[in-house]
């Protein structure tokens, strides 16, 4: 039996992802010639492609008997009635306190991408699951290759506007805006590719280009991934030793992160760039009273769109987040954060995924320096793992029985298939 959306749905997440190289091709084509554009100030132009695939993934799995009927079921229904029902209850918060309505608005993007999780969520609980991730990993190989090409140029040859590479040009940042960006797409791809029986050659071209980078979110993602990638080939007799050093092992990784050696710019010195000093001041600054901090004091103020289009502290309570955790606290509360932990502690705990730790963990680390949630393919390819996560804990729950599962084809075939 064939399940048409497993061919269909790879082919249109590639699609997706590939939206991303035309996304930001001025401000590529400007910082190849030295000169450094803020995204987001120029016209929507080319970043419409990356809309438009949202819709038409999201108008296919409306369409789609099998993954429409698998959205529409009670859990999924009152988890976002919940969802929707304090969203709002925020943005009428947002309001209260005189914010434009563009400001609760641009707090929203971190459920741009809510949709391609209820679809790998549902995927999961076909079955169908394993089988999208490999033929979409066998896809992502193209993108890889040519991230791959472009940032070996960048890395050798390229002026240094974002700092110096240890290859002697500028930090690569490939189809990307910034090396940021580029390097937390790469250990992303390096996730997806771990969860693929036969992609470590993939993994570890993942992996150099998250390192090449700079990024130091990226390299500590990209360490996770190599370690779980160790652990699992270990003997469970010899995981242990692995164990015993790791919190040195993380220690030396996050000391390597902030040196110039691997960023290669004069600020990466955590004397000066010190992330908790600054979340310190946030915290004094802005949190007045029990409502600020259980409500939050203004959904989006810490939105990086809203920087774009105001200005910085354009408006009270205003700053600029770099972090996943002091974006929810500033937008959702104190509530907000706790039922975002909890839903992570909630999918480790209810799935059955192989790799549940590695996905999860890896979504936790990326949030502390990084809010991956406002930024693209990234927040699409973790949307989309998360839910294919947590749609594993759902199938081998007896209380949800999978709607109809794949006969006739096993994981080992479809991987014959597709390598």
């Amino acid at each position: 039996m064939t399940i048409r959306f497993e061919k269909d749905l790879p082919i249109m997440l590639f699609a997706l992802v590939c939206a991303s190289v035309f996304a930001s091709l001025p401000q590529v084509e400007s910082a190849w010639l030295g000169i450094k554009e803020v995204y987001g100030e120029q016209d929507f132009g080319l970043r419409i492609l990356r809309e438009l695939m949202l819709v038409v993934l999201s108008g296919y799995a409306l369409l789609e008997p099998r993954l429409r009927g698998g959205i529409f079921i009670s859990p999924v229904l009152a988890f976002l009635g919940l969802l929707a029902t304090y969203i709002l209850l925020e943005i009428g918060y947002a309001l209260y306190l005189d914010l434009p309505l563009v400001v609760p608005m641009a707090g929203l993007r971190v459920f741009e991408y809510l949709p391609l999780a209820l679809i790998g969520f549902v995927t999961s609980r076909l079955g169908a699951g394993t089988h999208v991730i490999a033929t979409f990993a066998s896809y992502l190989r193209y993108f890889i290759a040519l991230q791959m090409v472009l940032a070996l140029a960048q890395a050798i040859w390229a002026p240094p506007l974002f700092g110096v590479s240890f290859l002697g040009g500028g930090r690569p940042f490939g189809t990307f805006v910034s090396p940021n960006l580029f390097g937390a797409t790469m250990a992303t791809c390096a996730l997806l590719f771990a969860l693929v029986p036969g992609r470590r050659k993939w993994v570890a071209m993942s992996v150099f280009l998250a390192l090449l980078s700079g990024s130091r979110t990226a390299f500590i993602s990209a360490l996770l991934v190599v370690f779980f990638q160790v652990y699992a080939g270990m003997r469970p007799r010899d995981r242990w030793a692995l164990l015993m050093p790791a919190p040195i092992l993380a220690v030396g990784a996050l000391i390597l992160a902030s040196s110039p050696l691997l960023s290669g710019r004069d600020d990466a010195d955590p004397t000066e760039d010190g992330r908790i000093d600054l979340w310190q001041r946030v915290f004094s600054a802005h949190i007045h009273g029990p409502e600020d901090l259980l409500f939050g004091w203004g959904l989006g103020l810490s939105s990086n769109t809203i920087n774009i289009l105001y200005g910085a502290e354009h408006f009270r309570g205003q700053f600029d987040s770099d972090s996943l955790y002091l974006f929810l606290l500033n937008g959702y509360g104190l509530i907000g954060l706790l039922a975002y932990l909890g839903f992570l502690g909630l999918t480790l705990r209810t799935s059955a995924h192989p790799n549940k730790s590695l996905v999860m963990l890896f979504i936790f680390v990326a949030g502390l320096t990084f809010n991956m949630w406002e930024y693209f393919p990234q927040n699409a390819l973790l949307m989309l793992l998360w839910g294919i996560v947590l749609g594993t804990g759902y199938q081998a729950n007896s209380g949800l029985v999978p709607l109809k599962p794949i006969a006739g084809t096993t994981f080992s075939a479809l991987l014959k298939i597709h390598r």
